[in-house]
């Protein structure tokens, strides 16, 4: 390891966090031939494949799996050494990103992204993408995404997932529902509701699940893909829908709408960024994440969201 280039411990560390020779090239600035060249010299030295052909791009093979860790560890130092001078400074520099919400994000967190940036940050904007957990990661790897905020536990090796807080579901109903009118609803009363649900690319599967877990799901009269419209649904019908809490909070305080707890326990959902590993990241890259983390990190109530969150 004495005469080890670091410039290939670099490569080998883009090419396992994407996946691509194309994305590796791209961001280090060189040619694909480039990147290809040094992975065969990689190949020589560690004598092993490292990566194999798959259909979703280069698969690692267990020796790349155990040379991962340490090399991105070392070239992590050794960036964070360099990277004072680096650093993107968002209160004079502009920046674009291109985030991926689903119409929860953009109804609950979205706002206080904005809210935060004009404060602090006053040139940089945002580019906002419909959140599609199947392809997601994938847009990452492409740089088609600068993060994404879901609840599913994504679990691929070329992304980071950042826990941000939790969430439980409640139900909510018309504030003048004709027959669901405690602070809690029955399973009889729950049976005996009609239900709209949502299902779809934004990854909310728990309210769908736990209505077939009591035999429901025939109760359900409108399957929907989007939560944004349930508010406008609910408080002229007597449809109930399972919801988060949060999300819950912020319709209540904008729509004749109350919440109402559930006669079983759901397990709480964790709502997390995901960022491509902080090594494959530009500066203002890293910066946006830090900055999504520490804003939307902290759960706050409906009350402490900028005006336009309820609109």
């Amino acid at each position: 390891m004495r005469n080890f280039d670091l410039n290939l411990a670099r490569v080998f560390v883009l090419l396992y966090e994407t996946g691509s020779v194309t994305a590796t090239a791209e961001t280090l600035h060189v040619t694909q031939p480039t990147v290809s060249y040094s992975l065969a010299k990689l190949r020589r030295h560690f004598d092993d494949e490292l990566f194999r052909r798959s259909g979703h791009g280069l698969t690692p093979t267990a020796g790349a799996r155990r040379l991962y860790e340490p090399l991105q560890r070392a070239l992590a130092d050794i960036d964070g050494a360099f990277r004072q001078a680096d650093d993107f400074d968002p209160a004079v520099m502009p920046g674009r990103f291109t985030l991926a919400l689903s119409d929860l994000g953009e109804a609950t967190l979205l706002p206080r992204l904005l809210a935060a940036v004009r404060e602090r940050a006053p040139q940089v904007s945002f580019t906002v993408r419909p959140l599609d957990v199947d392809d997601a990661e994938q847009q990452l790897r492409r740089g088609d995404l600068d993060a994404f905020v879901a609840t599913p536990v994504l679990t691929s090796h070329r992304t980071v997932r950042i826990p941000l807080f939790n969430e439980r579901y409640v139900g909510m109903v018309a504030a003048d529902h004709p027959r669901v009118r405690g602070e809690a609803v029955t399973l009889a009363e729950l049976a005996a509701e009609h239900h709209a649900t949502v299902f779809g690319p934004s990854g909310h599967v728990v309210p769908r699940a736990v209505l077939a877990a009591h035999g429901l799901l025939d109760r359900v009269a409108l399957d929907a893909t989007r939560f944004s419209l349930l508010p406008y649904l609910l408080e002229q019908t007597d449809l109930i829908a399972i919801v988060p809490e949060f999300v819950g909070e912020v319709f209540t305080a904008s729509h004749r709408l109350r919440l109402v707890r559930l006669p079983f326990e759901t397990e709480p959902i964790e709502v997390a960024l995901y960022a491509r590993h902080e090594s494959s990241r530009t500066p203002s890259q890293r910066w946006l994440v830090q900055f999504m983390a520490e804003v939307l990190g902290e759960r706050v109530s409906p009350a402490q969201l900028p005006p336009y969150a309820a609109q």
